[in-house]
């Protein structure tokens, strides 16, 4: 059976990757082990700054919903929602819904939904939430964010198994589903570096990238301006795994997250936007053949 991580870490610091599957209690037998007389291994470079002052005000809004294709290695994989909810508790909830669709269901199986728990003014999260259905196992993650000891408590259950994760991170900690929320409110300009620490796949990951320029994007729906975020995620407990990620964001009021891109070693995997509503706005779906110019 395919496994999934190679896709997850891709799409990391992207849109989908929290809910695509969970990683197993145990690292997987296709992964090369270390000699027990081998070195520790070394470790990720330090975020050498924090992440700059967030725009105001916010892009999106509660009400707002994207609507995203997935692909993998060249075939439709499913579909993805991503929602701002209304606050709650002081937070601003971000719920992602990700589902494969009959063909790639036949490799893996997935209905999951992922919630990050933004502060409403910075889009720091103080928990996350997964609860996943894959080939009909169930698992569920809830993680608590404290960042006055930048520390990282991870509650999981798998086949019915309880287990706890602590980790801790660097300037920033963040969740994958936040991560997109966040970048959408960066000052984008060309050359603006961004580091910071990410949970996914009860791993902790450093994401350091770079807004390149802006450039023109021809979608279904519709001609963009948008900037482009190149980046890598790199897992601070295994930094022999990073995956190349791609994002673009448009350049207007919107920042609408229009597609990621991440490598892994078979090929390609890809969200696009495809359709959104936002309040006051009439909603927009995409029309015609895909003709990505990027």
């Amino acid at each position: 059976m395919t496994d999934m991580r190679p896709l997850l870490a891709a799409l990391l610091a992207c849109f989908s990757s929290a809910a695509w599957a969970q990683l197993p209690d145990s690292e997987s037998p296709s992964e090369e082990k270390a000699p027990k007389s081998a070195p520790a291994p070394a470790k990720v470079a330090p975020c050498g700054q924090r992440l700059p002052v967030l725009r105001n005000p916010l892009a999106f809004a509660p009400g707002e919903l994207l609507e995203f294709d997935l692909d993998a290695m060249g075939a439709t994989a499913g579909k993805m929602t991503m929602q701002v909810q209304k606050k709650q508790d002081g937070s601003l909830p971000v719920q992602i819904k990700v589902q494969t669709n009959s063909f790639f269901s036949k490799v893996r199986k997935v209905d999951a939904t992922a919630v990050s728990y933004l502060h409403p003014k910075t889009l720091r999260p103080s928990r996350y939430t997964e609860d996943a259905t894959e080939n009909e196992v169930r698992r569920t993650v809830d993680v608590a964010f404290n960042p006055k000891d930048r520390s990282v408590r991870v509650n999981y259950t798998q086949k019915g198994k309880p287990g706890t994760n602590n980790y801790s991170y660097d300037h920033e900690g963040l969740d994958v589903a936040g991560t997109i929320y966040m970048m959408r409110q960066l000052p984008m300009k060309e050359g603006l570096p961004v580091c910071f620490d990410v949970y996914g796949v009860r791993r902790m990951w450093r994401m350091t990238g770079t807004v390149m320029k802006r450039e023109h994007v021809s979608m279904p729906l519709g001609e963009f301006e948008a900037w482009h975020l190149s980046g890598t995620a790199v897992r601070l407990d295994k930094p022999s795994m990073s995956r190349e990620v791609h994002v673009w964001i448009t350049d207007d009021e919107r920042r609408l997250p229009l597609a990621a891109v991440g490598s892994i070693d078979l090929g390609a995997v890809r969200a696009t936007l495809t359709s959104y509503s936002r309040p006051g706005e009439k909603a927009k779906q995409a029309q015609g053949k895909e003709q990505l110019k990027w």
